[in-house]
This record gives structure tokens, sequence and C-alpha cells, in this order.
């Protein structure tokens, strides 16, 4: 997919460690180390593709982290933008080999290099040049104050030069830990957004919008894309920038069981994607991150609400089927 659009991806570059075994210790299976991170999957998958993406991270200068940075510039990844400081490589275990089963994670990441990362410490005018698009996570300002400080500071940029700039509503209650709730902190960084991807259980915890507690797995698909127009329209009224809103509904029953399907919102209508139904998931972490980056995808080639739905959610789908974090460029 061409297009003169350079995209610019702030956030935390991760290592995965997995096994086989939910007891890493006194296990004799093979531990097995996959590059991740949401937003470094999002640039993955948009490097495999051919759109221009950067990524700017902070990481240790060792030769672990040269291996990854080495490995995302294979995949049409430009690194030059990520800072090299002191600290640690962030981690985060899963209690199984690819989120089957419990996929139950412990994160890490205290004192990473990224963690340290201060306001006032990045030339954000700078490393916004020749860049049209900014994507960054709700994972960062759940990290700490002082990494919520520096999205604002990043975003203010973004709106400054003219960016747009989307965001991705991850949820992971286990990172904020600092005092403050994600209502707290997330509305004033979404109110810099064009773009926002999540679901409508994520979007009532980050942003307040109002949701039928009732709903779940088993309510229909109808319902469900009621739900989802309803959260959509909700969040227009709240954030007069967004331009473009995406939900993904994803249920997992057993293990390789799997259920995926996507909306798209604009202020002129609700498409959705057909329901994907698989039996045979391999590895169903990143899948949100690969629809995230169909997502961004599809709006810079200006395609159609319906196609954008279909796209993006094809992206999440094909990534059930990859092993480790990254997609392998498939749509």
């Amino acid at each position: 997919m061409q297009t003169k659009d350079n995209v610019l991806i702030f956030g935390e570059l991760l290592l995965r460690l997995s096994s086989a075994a939910e007891h890493f210790i006194a296990s004799d299976q093979a531990v097995s180390i996959y590059p991740g991170g949401s937003e470094a999957n999002v640039a993955a998958s948009l490097g495999q593709w051919g759109i221009p993406v950067s990524y700017l991270s902070c990481v240790p200068d060792n030769p672990l982290t040269s291996n990854v940075l080495s490995y995302l510039e294979e995949l049409n990844v430009d690194i030059s933008k990520t800072i090299k400081a002191e600290g640690r490589l962030g981690l985060y275990f899963l209690l199984s080999a690819n989120g089957l089963s419990s996929g139950e994670v412990v994160y890490d990441r205290k004192h990473s290099s990224f963690s340290n990362l201060k306001p006032g410490t990045i030339d954000w005018n700078e490393v916004m040049k020749g860049h049209t698009w900014f994507h960054w996570t709700a994972i960062t300002p759940a990290l700490s104050e002082h990494a919520a400080l520096l999205c604002q500071e990043a975003l203010q940029a973004a709106r400054a030069n003219n960016l747009t700039i989307s965001v991705d509503l991850n949820y992971r209650s286990r990172l904020w830990d600092y005092g403050k709730e994600p209502i707290a902190v997330m509305p004033g960084l979404v109110d810099h957004c064009d773009v926002i991807m999540g679901n409508i259980w994520a979007a009532n915890k980050m942003l307040g919008t109002s949701i039928n507690s009732s709903v779940g797995r088993h309510t229909s698909v109808d319902d469900l894309r009621m739900e989802a127009a309803k959260c959509a329209t909700e969040i227009f009224d709240l954030f007069p920038r967004c331009k473009h809103i995406a939900q993904t509904f994803r249920f997992m029953d057993q293990p390789t069981h799997n259920l995926f399907h996507g909306t798209y919102h604009n202020r002129e209508g609700h498409y959705h994607s057909p329901v994907h139904e698989t039996q045979r998931v391999v590895d169903r972490i990143g899948s949100g991150d690969a629809f995230m980056a169909g997502f961004i995808a599809a709006l810079l080639s200006n395609a159609g609400g319906q196609k954008i739905a279909e796209y993006a959610t094809n992206a999440g789908y094909r990534k059930l089927f990859v092993k480790g974090d990254f997609g392998n460029g498939t749509i």
C-alpha cells in the first residue's frame, strides 16, 4: 500500500517471554522470546505494508536491544528516532505459550529506559519534522504521572505541527498503579485526537461513555453493533476533534476458538465487518495492534467506510495465525 504520509509511533519497546508451561520455574520446556509492545507491533505491520513509518522509543544501548531494533529495520521501520539511554528493556511474561489458555500477563517494566523518560527531554518539533501522523496508546500514560505528562507534551506538539493524531485505548488495569484512574487522565489526552480505536468497555473505563452492563459474549451481533454505534456517538459528542472511531469485539470461548469482528464510525455513518470465527488460533497477542495498523492504513488510503471496517478487522484476524507479537504482513 503506497502513501505519501509518514507515520510517527511513540511507545515502549518490550520483550515477551512465554512458555508452553504456565510455570516457568521447574519446567524443562524452552522459554520463547519475542519483541513486542503495542506501538512497536503497529509499526511492524505498517512497515511490512510499505507505509513509511518511524518508531520512537527509549532503550538501553546493548546487543539485545540492537537485535530487536535491527529486526524492526528489516520490516521497513525507521528506528533513527529511538533514543539510547541508561536503564533496562521492559519485559512482560506471558504465562502460556501464546495467550490461548490463561494468557495471564506479568509486567516487569519499572525502571526501564523508557519509564525513566521525563517531560522536556524530547525535542518534539524536531522529531515530528517530515511526519504527517502521530500514533500513541493508552499504555504510556498508564505507566506513571510523568509518562502521562510526556504524552500531553507530545500531543500538543503534534497538534501544533498539524499531524493527524490516533490513539488506541489499550486498557491494562495492572499498569494503572500510581494513584490515578484512567478517567482522570485519558479524556484530556484524547481531546487532541482525530482517530480513536478501542472497544465499548475501554471507552467506558477511560472516557466515561455509558455501557449496558449485561453486554458480553452472548449478546447478539446486532445488539453489539448497536452498542458500538451508541458508544461512538457519545465519543463524537465528548471529543469534537475526533473524526474516526473503530471498535473491536474479540471473544475467546476455548483456547483455539475466537470470534473477531469490528466496527468503524464517522460523523456520517456506522459500518461493521463480517464476524470471523476460527478454531485454530496460533497466537492472540498483538491482534488488536494489527487491527489498529489496518485502521490507520485504510484511513491513509482514503478507503470508504465499509472498506475501513473490513480492512482493519481482516488485519486483526489474520494476526491470530502468526506466532509472536508482530504480524507477518498478511491482510
